[in-house]
Formats: C-alpha cells, structure tokens, sequence
C-alpha cells in the first residue's frame, strides 16, 4: 500500500516538478529577457531547488569512454558478460588498438558492488581508478522492481552461488575487491570453493569496510538491525511492488524507503548540503560547488529495490546472529569454514571514521582465516575517511587505490 501512495504522489507532483525545472532554466538562460530582470537569480535558484528536492532519480551511466594507460590514451567500452536475472556482470574491455605492451600485464579484478540499495554506479571512482593496471569487471545488480516474478526469488545463498559463478567464469588468475555488504557472501563463496578444494579460487581478497562481525564497533545501522525483531522489519519496510513496473507483486524493501533512511542518518549534512547549494546557485549562478553538489546527489539519490528475502535474510544472518564470524553459518546445508582458505591473499580495508560499518568489523576476517599466511595477510585503516571515503574521492586516489594494486601485484 505505501508503495503505491509513494508512485501516487510521485505521478501527482511530476507536473510541479517539470515546471520548476522549466522555471529555473526560464530565470537562468542567458538568452532569456527574464534572466536579466530583479532577482532572477535567486528566484532561478529556488526554482531549482525544489525541482532537485522534488525529481525522480533515474540509474546514471558510468560515462567511462576512455582511460590513460602509460602516454596511452586507450578506448573503453562497457559489455555484458554474463547477464543474470538479479545481476548483470560487466566488463570495461579496453580497445587496445595498437598499444600491446601493457595488456599482458594487467590482473584480471572482479568488483562486487553492493546490493544495498545504490547503483553500482556508485563505484565510478573506484573503477576509474583501478582501469589504468587492472582488467576491471563489475557485479551490476538490477533493480528488482524490474526483475518479473516468474524469475522467482532471490536469496542470500543465491548470492553466494552468483558469486561463485563468475569467479569460475573468471578463473583463473583473478583477483576479488568487495566493497562493504558482499564482503561477507564473497568469504562464505570463497570458503565453500576452499572447502571443496575447487582449482578455481582467486589469487586473493580484498574486503573494504565490510561487516564481517558487526558486534565490533556497533554503529548506528547495527544497532537499529539488533533492536528489532525480524518481523518488525518485514512488517515495517517490505512492500509489493505496484502494477506499474515489471516486477509487479514482488515483495521488496523499497528504494524510496531506503534513501529516506540515509537521508536520516545524517539529515543535518544534507539539509547544511542542500542550502549551500542554494546559496551558490542564488550569488553565482553556478559554480564548482553547485556542479560537485549535483554529481554527487545525481548518484546518491538514485536508488533501487532489494528484494525482500535476500533483505531479510541478510539482517538475520549477517547482523543479527552474525553467523559467519560465530562459525555458525551454513549455506543450504554447506557449512561455511573460512579456516579452510589458505591459498588466497587477504587484504582489508578500513575507515578511520567510518559511521556504518565500525572499526575492526572487516578487519575479523583475519581472525576467521587463520589458514592464510602471515605473509599474505594484511590490514590497512585509511586515515580521516569515511565510509564512502574508503572507495571514492581524493584519498581513494591517492591511498587507497595504490594500496590495492600493490597487494595485488605482490600476490600474482
């Protein structure tokens, strides 16, 4: 029902919205008599500000045509490797052309991006970052309002098996990056794999800002998922999506519900964002600030629906019994033993000031593969970052990004 009311209010307001966008573009261009007029330029910034506050966030596009390998300037395209009912992967195949030196010493990494409620998208740094030396494929996670029901459901152990899919499809030689969530169903795939001594494990793992045990450094998002009860949660946050969409009667925690929960986090940051933008907007026009203000929420207001199992189940077993770091954690009756990794390069990464997944919850993961040599075990904490610091902005390029393709090159 609030899944309806929500596309309701949405379809009701798209006229308003469309007519303040048309409003600020009227008060703003430069061809327009009205541009020059008394206080058009705040009235333009307010138009603006609501069509912001008030528009419809579609998927961005990654917009990676081209990356500098070297002097090389090399050509980018983006293919569909394997395309998934939940998932497609993608790969950033560079078009080489008569470059050829370089190719043959790129390692082949898999990124997992996380199915926690944005876009892979979200990970345009990263993978810009990583382009230049590495062979770069991405998890692109579809949104499930548009998966059909007939696709039937998605759980945590479908994850898991997803996971283990490409990393046979990628084998051999590859190296895995997960960031935040599918750091935990990347070392359930990668322990069962172990388990059963499979040939296709990758060279090594690297974890950034995961929650392996969530009972360290407990942050606001583990406290609200252990104190409530899981029929809480599927009573308060999953709805059916509406008729409009392909995934009609599907049950799933919605996009919309999510992004009022990140918003609310830290409410105070964004409204002080919001009105900073607004001030710029109303005494330049337009400048630096005003651009950054709109990649940035251009991206983190696009949102996607999780579905409800896999949501669910996530709560239960990763934060609310934290069965991997107990050891209790079994995946369709497989028990999930990362003591038996010993093969693969362990790298993890945190934030110094990282407000969702607290200090030493990725670095766990070392405790729990206790097989894996000393000298192939390392953990990094990025100093005054954040959570979104950790894969994205300045110190990304600078810190963490070089970390990464140092370990990788040192576990060939």
């Amino acid at each position: 029902m609030l899944y309806q009311i929500h596309e309701n209010n949405r379809a009701w307001m798209a006229p308003f919205v469309n007519a303040a966008h048309l409003s600020y573009l009227f008060l703003s261009n430069p061809v327009s008599p009205f541009a020059y007029s008394p206080f058009s330029q705040r009235l333009a910034a307010g138009f603006e500000l609501l069509y912001r506050l008030g528009k419809e966030y579609e998927k961005p596009r990654f917009e990676i045509a081209s990356v500098m390998v070297g002097n090389n300037n090399v050509a980018v395209t983006k293919e569909t490797v394997l395309a998934k009912p939940f998932c497609h992967l993608l790969h950033f195949k560079k078009e080489w052309g008569a470059v050829k030196e370089p190719r043959l010493k790129q390692p082949r990494v898999l990124l997992m991006a996380p199915l926690s409620g944005h876009h892979a998208t979200l990970l345009r740094d990263t993978v810009m970052a990583l382009l230049p030396a590495h062979d770069v494929y991405i998890t692109d996670w579809i949104d499930a309002k548009m998966v059909p029901l007939s696709q039937g459901e998605f759980h945590l152990h479908d994850y898991v098996y997803y996971i283990q899919e490409f990393l046979h499809l990628l084998a051999p030689g590859l190296h895995v990056i997960s960031v935040c969530q599918p750091s935990v169903p990347v070392l359930a795939a990668v322990s069962l794999m172990a388990t059963a001594k499979d040939p296709d494990l990758p060279r090594s793992m690297t974890m950034m800002g995961g929650p392996i045990d969530t009972r360290k450094s407990p942050t606001v998002v583990d406290q609200l998922a252990t104190e409530r009860d899981l029929e809480w949660f599927e009573r308060t946050v999953i709805h059916k999506v509406p008729p409009n969409y392909p995934g009609h009667g599907r049950r799933v925690y919605p996009g919309f519900v999510q992004h009022f929960s990140f918003i609310a986090m830290n409410a105070a940051r964004h409204a002080r964002s919001y009105q900073e933008f607004y001030e710029h907007l109303a005494q330049s026009g337009g400048d630096m600030v005003t651009e950054h203000h709109r990649r940035f929420y251009d991206e983190y207001n696009a949102v996607l629906d999780i579905p409800a199992e896999f949501y669910l189940e996530t709560v239960k077993i990763v934060f609310q019994e934290t069965r991997l770091a107990n050891g209790t954690w079994n995946v369709e009756g497989k028990p999930v033993r990362p003591m038996d990794i010993k093969s693969v390069a362990l790298l993890t990464i945190e934030g110094e000031w990282d407000d969702i997944t607290g200090r030493g919850q990725t670095k766990a993961a070392h405790h729990l593969c206790p097989g894996i040599p000393r000298a192939k075990r390392e953990h990094y904490v990025v100093p005054e970052v954040g959570h979104f610091g950790i894969f994205s902005g300045r110190r990304w390029y600078e810190r963490v990004c070089p970390k990464i393709a140092q370990f990788i090159k040192a576990h060939p």
